[in-house]
């Protein structure tokens, strides 16, 4: 998505939760002075995702039944965050983690021992995570909601979830297949309600 195109949505997400852009900025640029020997080239992404068969998992609870009934062989699997820990108890490696850093961390590390490629998303709440964790990576493209810099890229999205779907359309997924997504999970607090509602929101507008 063209950051012309995804600005204004950004303003409103800004406006809705009173986050700063100028940290996000901050965030961002942080990143990109982190991984500026590390980062890996996004072509990556494009060979590995470009026309394949896409399984997007979310961290709801529901993602382990899911797993059970679903045959993920030979498909390209793309995992928000927390939902690391449950593929990897599952004994499956995803192919690519997108995170904010708030996830299982020693079991998202461990994804990126294993070459997942981990898409480090900066934003304001997470530069402390930022300095601790991906020095430990290796598999590293970064990411942020604000303006996208050198090696920071904005492939649209906000939220774990709906962030992994923009990766899969920007780099042309053949098909988009979610599990452990529920957007109207009654057991939990009042901001990740607003953003669950964001998420299926912004994942409703790839047109999948």
């Amino acid at each position: 998505m063209k950051f012309d195109e995804w600005e204004p949505i950004y303003k409103e997400i800004l406006d809705e939760f009173g986050f700063d852009r100028g940290r996000d900025e901050e965030a961002a640029l942080l990143l990109s002075k982190i991984i500026r020997d590390r980062s890996i080239n996004i072509q990556r992404l494009s060979d590995l995702i470009y026309r394949k068969q896409v399984i997007i998992c979310g961290n709801a609870p529901l993602l382990d039944e899911e797993l059970s009934s679903t045959d993920v062989s030979g498909r390209v699997i793309i995992a928000a965050d927390g939902a690391t820990s449950i593929l990897l108890k599952n004994c499956i490696v995803p192919n690519v983690v997108v995170t904010d850093l708030d996830g299982c961390m020693e079991d998202i590390i461990s994804a990126d021992k294993q070459c997942a490629i981990i898409v480090v998303h900066a934003h304001g709440d997470n530069i402390p995570a930022i300095k601790q964790y991906v020095t430990l990576m290796k598999n590293v493209i970064g990411s942020t909601q604000s303006k996208p810099i050198k090696n920071v890229h904005n492939f649209g999205g906000f939220t774990d979830g709906d962030r992994c779907v923009f990766l899969a359309k920007e780099f042309n997924a053949d098909s988009i297949e979610l599990i452990g997504f529920d957007f109207k999970d009654p057991n939990v607090s009042e901001i990740k309600r607003k953003k669950l509602q964001w998420a299926e929101r912004l994942i409703n507008m790839c047109e999948f």
